[in-house]
C-alpha cells in the first residue's frame, strides 16, 4: 500500500474514554496533524457539579483529550487526571478545578482550554464542539423524555424502552474552530463511546453535520465494543452505523470493528449491567454503502473492555492508507 502523505490532518470527534484512547494512540504517529472535537454536553459527575455550581461548561471530556495529546511528563499528565477521594473534595478532579480557576483568571473557557494546552504541551488541538450551554434530551418510543446526559448514562427510566430521537435543548451553535477543522481535514474519525451520550451529541450542534457533508475528508467510524443499557440495547454494528449516518447526513467511508472475542470473565461482568458484545454484521454494514470494513483485534481487556490505544491507532492508520488509494481493493479484512 502507498504511504500516507506527510502531515496528514486527522480530526477525531467524540468524548470520554473513547476519544482518550484513540488520541493517545494516534499521538505517537508523527506524520499525523491531530485535531480533537469534543462534546460539551456532560451533566454527570464532577463536570456536572461544576456546571451546576459555577455555570461553566463541563470540562471533563476536554480535559481527557488534552491529557491524551500531552507530551509533558507522566507526573503532570497524572496530576490533571487526579481525583480526590476524601472529603471535602471527594470525587472532585484536580484538572477540572484547575480549568475552573483558569476560566475565572483568564475570563473565558476558551482561554482556559488554550492555556491548559500550552501547559500540557499538547500535540495538536483540542476544540470544544460548541461554546453554548445545552443539554441532551432523548425522546423514547413510549412518548416519554429523558433529560440530561447523566440520566442517559445511568438510566432511571426503563432501559428496555428504545430511544427514537435525540436533540439538544436549547440549540447550540458550532464553534467556528470546529467547522474549520472539518474543512481542513483529510480524515475524520468518529471515536467509540456512548452512541447517544458522546458521539451523536457532536452531530446535533448546528453546523457540524453540514460541515461533515461538505468536507472532502474521508469519514471513519470506530464502532463500540459493547452495547449500553438504556441506549443501544440489542444494537448490532450495522445499527450503530445507521444511527451515525442518520445524524451526520452521510454514511461513513470506512468502519473499524472488533474481530476478537470478549473474554468470558469480562462478558459475564458486563451482563450484570445488561451490556453485551456488539455483534459485527459485516454484510449489513456494507449494504448501507460503507466502502471499507476493517476487522481487527483492537481491544484491551484487562479490567474493562476498552479500545487499546496502540492497536486502534495502528488499525486507523491502515484505514487511512487504504482510503488514500484511488480504489480501495479490500472491503473486509480478517483478524490478523
Amino acid at each position: 500500500m502507498p504511504g500516507l502523505a506527510v502531515a496528514t490532518t486527522v480530526t477525531v470527534i467524540g468524548g470520554g474514554t473513547g476519544s482518550f484512547n484513540v488520541l493517545s494512540g494516534l499521538r505517537h504517529h508523527a506524520h499525523l496533524a491531530i485535531r480533537s472535537i469534543v462534546t460539551m454536553m456532560d451533566s454527570g459527575g464532577d463536570s456536572g457539579r461544576l456546571r451546576d455550581e459555577f455555570g461553566v461548561l463541563p470540562p471533563g471530556d476536554v480535559r481527557r483529550c488534552l491529557v491524551a495529546l500531552s507530551e509533558e511528563s507522566a507526573l503532570l499528565r497524572n496530576l490533571f487526571s487526579f481525583r480526590f477521594d476524601e472529603d471535602p473534595l471527594s470525587g472532585r478532579s484536580f484538572g477540572n478545578l484547575f480549568f475552573l480557576a483558569l476560566t475565572r483568571t483568564l475570563g473565558s473557557e476558551q482561554h482556559a482550554v488554550e492555556a491548559i494546552g500550552r501547559i500540557l504541551k499538547i500535540r495538536g488541538r483540542v476544540i470544544p464542539v460548541t461554546w453554548d450551554h445545552a443539554h441532551l434530551v432523548a425522546e423514547l418510543e413510549d412518548g416519554s423524555q429523558v433529560e440530561g446526559e447523566a440520566n442517559l448514562d445511568v438510566p432511571r427510566h426503563d432501559p428496555n424502552v428504545p430511544i427514537c430521537r435525540i436533540r439538544l435543548e436549547p440549540r447550540a451553535r458550532a464553534n467556528p474552530e470546529a467547522l474549520a477543522a472539518l474543512q481542513e481535514s483529510d480524515f475524520v474519525v468518529l471515536a467509540p463511546g456512548d452512541l447517544y451520550g458522546s458521539t451523536i451529541p457532536n452531530l446535533l450542534v448546528e453546523g457540524i453535520a453540514e460541515a461533515l457533508q461538505a468536507s472532502r475528508a474521508r469519514l471513519v467510524y470506530v464502532v463500540n465494543l459493547m452495547t449500553r443499557a438504556g441506549q443501544t440495547l440489542g444494537f448490532r454494528a450495522s445499527r450503530h452505523v445507521e444511527e451515525v449516518a442518520r445524524y451526520a447526513g452521510r454514511t461513513p467511508d470506512a468502519v473499524l470493528v472488533q474481530a476478537g472475542e470478549i473474554p468470558a470473565r469480562l462478558a459475564q461482568r458486563y451482563e450484570a449491567e445488561a451490556a453485551h458484545p456488539v455483534e459485527v454484521d459485516t454484510v449489513a454494514i456494507e449494504a448501507l454503502g460503507v466502502g471499507l470494513v476493517h476487522a481487527e483485534d483492537v481491544m484491551c481487556a484487562a479490567s474493562f473492555v476498552r479500545h487499546d490505544p496502540v492497536r486502534t491507532a495502528r488499525a486507523l492508520v491502515w484505514l487511512f492508507d487504504a482510503l488514500g488509494t484511488p480504489e480501495p481493493e479490500v472491503r473486509s479484512v480478517p483478524r490478523g
